[in-house]
Formats: C-alpha cells, sequence, structure tokens
C-alpha cells in the first residue's frame, strides 16, 4: 500500500514514515498542502493522512481541491475534536478522523479498513422508502437523487443493511467497521450514524429509516416487500 502523509509537523511525518513503513507500506511525506496536492498527483497514494493545521493552505481547503479530481480515501488527522468539526469534513469528502495524539495501532487499522472498504466489490441493494443504497459501488439514492456516501459511512449503512429490520448492536457495528480498534470509537459511530440520518431520513430529528434501540443499537428499517427488498447477490460478508 502507499500512504501520503502532508503534515507540517516533522515530528508527526517521522513518526508515521516509521510507523507505517515497518508494515511494508510505501510511505511518502509532504509539508505543506500544495506539496501534498503535486504529490497526489505524481506517485498516486492509495491512503492519504490529512492534517488540517498547514501553513500555505487549510486542510478543509485542501481536501476540497483534491475532491475535485481524485476520490483516493482520506483519514484527516486533527487535534480538532468537535463533533460538528468532524461532520463538516465528512460532509467535505474526508473518509474518516482521527484526533491527535493518537496510537499508532489504531491508526494502521483505520488505513487498512477505509483500503478495504474501497477495494471491497460486494454488490447489495437495499430498497425502503425514499431510501436505496448499493454496497457495490457505494452509491445511495434518496427519491432517486444520488448521495455521497463517505466509505465510513457506507460500511455502517451496508451493515445494517445486511440486517435490515433487526437490531444492530453497538459493538457488533464497532467491530465490523473499525476493526480491532472498534471498542475505542464509540463516539465516532454516533457522528457517522447523524451524517447517516441527516443524508437520508426526511427528518433527522426524527428518524423513522434508522433509528435507535436505546442503550443496544441501531435498527434499519425492514426493506419494502413491493419493491423486491433486499437483493441477496452477497457471495459474503465483509
Amino acid at each position: 500500500m502507499r500512504i501520503l502523509v502532508i503534515d507540517d509537523e516533522a515530528q508527526i511525518r517521522r513518526l508515521l514514515e516509521i510507523a507505517l513503513a515497518s508494515k511494508g507500506w510505501e510511505v511518502f511525506s509532504a509539508s505543506c498542502a500544495e506539496e501534498g496536492l503535486d504529490s497526489a498527483r505524481a506517485d498516486k497514494p492509495d491512503v492519504i493522512l490529512l492534517d488540517l493545521n498547514l501553513p500555505d493552505l487549510s486542510g478543509v481547503a485542501a481536501l476540497a481541491r483534491l475532491r475535485e479530481w481524485s476520490t483516493v480515501p482520506v483519514i484527516v488527522v486533527s487535534v480538532r475534536d468537535a463533533e460538528e468539526d468532524i461532520v463538516a469534513l465528512l460532509d467535505a469528502g474526508a473518509d474518516d478522523y482521527v484526533t491527535k495524539p493518537f496510537y499508532t495501532n489504531v491508526l494502521v487499522s483505520r488505513i487498512q479498513a477505509v483500503h478495504r472498504r474501497r477495494a471491497s466489490g460486494v454488490s447489495t441493494t437495499y430498497r425502503s422508502g425514499r431510501l436505496r443504497f448499493e454496497t457495490g459501488t457505494r452509491e445511495a439514492f434518496v427519491d432517486g437523487e444520488r448521495l455521497r456516501l463517505t466509505p465510513t459511512e457506507n460500511a455502517v449503512l451496508s451493515a445494517l443493511a445486511r440486517e435490515a429490520g433487526k437490531i444492530v448492536t453497538r459493538d457488533m457495528l464497532l467491530k465490523e467497521v473499525w476493526g480491532p480498534s472498534g471498542p475505542a470509537e464509540g463516539g465516532n459511530l454516533r457522528v457517522y450514524v447523524n451524517a447517516l440520518r441527516k443524508k437520508i431520513e426526511a427528518d433527522p430529528s426524527r428518524p423513522t429509516l434508522l433509528t435507535t434501540e436505546s442503550g443496544v443499537g441501531y435498527r434499519l428499517k425492514a426493506p419494502d416487500p413491493e419493491e423486491g427488498g433486499e437483493e441477496d447477490t452477497e457471495s459474503g460478508s465483509q
């Protein structure tokens, strides 16, 4: 795997170069946004780690520039941890978010997760009410209009769609979406569920498609029988 690190802190870049190279991955690094964007074009990384506080351009602006021509997975690595900041970055095209300071094993797990989800070829269609969701192509449609889902949103929705109509516990979702680091991601799960509701619900404050089962987990509304429900085209589960 090829990883691009865009961060103005030399110590962070060096730490990540050593930690990620130890996994056998090829690591490139840039100390500013423009250098990072040039590297993204030239080196074609599989995943980008992006800091928000860059000297020449904000990470948000850099992400917007990148998304004009690339869909490469981007994990934001930042000291900012406000929920509204995280949701805004996800809406802008980030695929995941890690707060500094971080454990390198958690970051490695996140990198593997976004790369694995991007490489997945599973094809499943779920339909209920105004929502149609296809995991294979990472496409979701609300009232016939296509939405943009991040890979993590896709993974959460895919896990819920496979068990549509049933409760999926928080622990099950955390382990499936984030792997070994799942138990520590409870706050992020809530962020992604809220982000999904804003995209798929007619009224996110009164969800009817993606509901919370208090103290247990979440439930995606059962598929509509008249629409053919969920097409059982999976050859296996992720």
